[in-house]
């Protein structure tokens, strides 16, 4: 079974999925994205540590910047039948975005204008194609998948080029991961919606 849960910055996704987890059994993996980049960063992981050694849920942490589909590869050849969770895809897009955009500013320094959009299509290309690779080896864990992730376009237009591409491939993320997904919630002021039993036919 594969379970998205979605929502705005600070809506309670992060909550609901843990606890949501919770009705499958009484102990996981929880996938880390994230990176500590500063001290606000390094607050907001301490919190959902606090938060989630103050449960009666057994965690086996496991920090993945990157590599989520290399992962899920290897758990579907051992048959591990686990309960995981990740959180969350948008820092994993994150992850990978800068990375390549690291990688093609030394390709194309001192690019002219057509070299420039070629460098934009290129990084979006990669990123997709890693979206792709990650879609295909979730359909093949044997397990249950609680996977978090943000409502990126919800929020303000971003003022820089890389912003508003990474509003637009989380979208892209999102709708591809949604399609393979049993359910779909929708948090919002700490309520979820399941989105996938009430969604019209066309």
């Amino acid at each position: 079974m594969m379970i998205l849960v979605t929502g705005g910055a600070r809506s309670g996704k992060s909550s609901f999925a843990e606890k949501y987890a919770a009705s499958f059994g009484d102990h996981g993996v929880y996938i880390a994205t994230s990176q500590i980049y500063d001290e606000e960063m390094k607050d907001r992981i301490e919190l959902h540590k606090t938060r989630r050694e103050q449960t009666e849920f057994f965690w086996e942490t496991i920090e993945e910047p990157y590599d989520l589909d290399q992962w899920f590869e290897i758990s579907h050849k051992r048959d591990h039948k686990k309960l995981v969770l990740v959180d969350c895809l948008t820092l994993w897009l994150s992850n990978w975005l800068l990375t390549f955009e690291n990688q093609l500013k030394e390709k194309y320094s001192g690019m002219m204008a057509k070299e420039a959009v070629e460098s934009k299509l290129e990084l979006q290309q990669k990123v997709i194609g890693k979206i792709e690779t990650l879609v295909t080896s979730l359909k093949l864990f044997n397990g249950t998948i609680i996977l978090v992730t943000n409502e990126v376009g919800d929020g303000i237009v971003p003022e820089y080029p890389l912003g508003r591409l990474y509003r637009d491939l989380a979208g892209v993320m999102n709708q591809k991961i949604a399609e393979i997904c049993d359910q779909v919630f929708l948090v919002t002021v700490g309520i979820p919606i399941e989105l996938k039993s009430k969604q019209f036919l066309y």
